[in-house]
């Protein structure tokens, strides 16, 4: 298997991962454990593992000025994508969140040009209107979603959190060929955690382990292990081959995934509507990640 093949196989687990958690982090949040709690959990976890194996992993020293630029990328890709997202699902509602994630790809792409000067071309834009578009008919057909006055702080913290997470993509890239994606996402994580747990501490600190059931204990380690832990790692694994645009298309298929672990479960159904958005999420995708203009290089 090719490297690029091989990543993009990285982002599909990826995102079944994150399909996976939309089911599973509600069975544990609130009524466990606090939103900024759980932030605090997911990141002294994940950074523990990826410390962890550092170990079996051979790397230059980080430089100070890289350090700095980690705690940097920190702010970005942990403390701010975090906190805005868990708070603002707090203050409005999850179709609302769902929507306004998918501007992702969109913002990714925007970075790109004024961060990094990459070119936005036309076979670029078709591929992520397609992908915008098929997952917002599975978003808005469900329904149930509404943008006002009472939901605005909660939709602008989802909207600084997709910003936050576009700057974080391009910000890093360039690192992941300069160093192992274990040694980058140690400190990363590490600056994050630092930033978090002022927010997190207390909340931390009340979480009832001895009253959590065993199925919750699980569903908590599936959110730090494969959500925080594999997810981000596998994710920036894939920024070494791919560009920052074509690793965030890839969030077109969360909404599908989610829409497919539901229909698994049980607690949906198959509709042609579904069949035609899936058929437009993968062919936005295909057409982003096949940009011919985009040389090995620059990805």
């Amino acid at each position: 298997m090719s490297p690029r093949l091989r990543s993009h196989f990285f982002l599909l687990i990826v995102n079944v991962i994150y399909g996976i958690n939309f089911s599973v982090a509600k069975f544990v949040m609130p009524q466990y454990i606090q939103p900024s709690g759980f932030i605090l959990l997911r990141c002294l976890g994940a950074t523990a593992l990826f410390w962890i194996a550092s170990f079996f992993v051979k790397d230059k020293a980080v430089s100070k000025k890289d350090l700095g630029f980690f705690a940097l990328s920190a702010i970005f890709g942990i403390a701010i994508n975090q906190l805005l997202f868990f708070g603002g699902l707090n203050i409005t509602t999850p179709i609302n969140g769902a929507i306004i994630m998918v501007a992702t790809p969109v913002l990714v792409i925007l970075m790109a040009a004024f961060l990094k000067g990459e070119r936005i071309n036309a076979r670029k834009i078709t591929g992520i209107a397609l992908g915008l578009s098929g997952a917002l008919m599975l978003l808005l057909f469900r329904g149930n979603f509404s943008f006002g006055s009472d939901t605005l702080p909660g939709d602008l913290m989802i909207l600084g959190n997709a910003t936050s997470y576009a700057i974080y993509l391009v910000m890093i890239k360039p690192k992941m060929a300069e160093y192992h994606t274990i040694t980058v996402m140690r400190w990363v994580f590490l600056f994050g955690t630092i930033y978090v747990i002022p927010f997190g501490f207390t909340q931390f600190t009340a979480i009832p382990w001895a009253e959590m059931p065993p199925m919750i204990l699980a569903d908590t380690a599936f959110v730090v292990i494969g959500t925080t832990f594999f997810a981000y790692l596998l994710n920036n694994l894939a920024l070494v081959h791919l560009s920052a645009s074509v690793v965030g298309i890839y969030i077109y298929l969360q909404p599908l995934l989610a829409s497919m672990v539901s229909m698994f479960t049980g607690q949906d159904s198959p509709t042609p509507q579904k069949a035609l958005s899936a058929v437009l999420i993968f062919l936005g995708v295909f057409l982003v990640s096949t940009n011919k203009v985009n040389s090995i290089k620059n990805e």
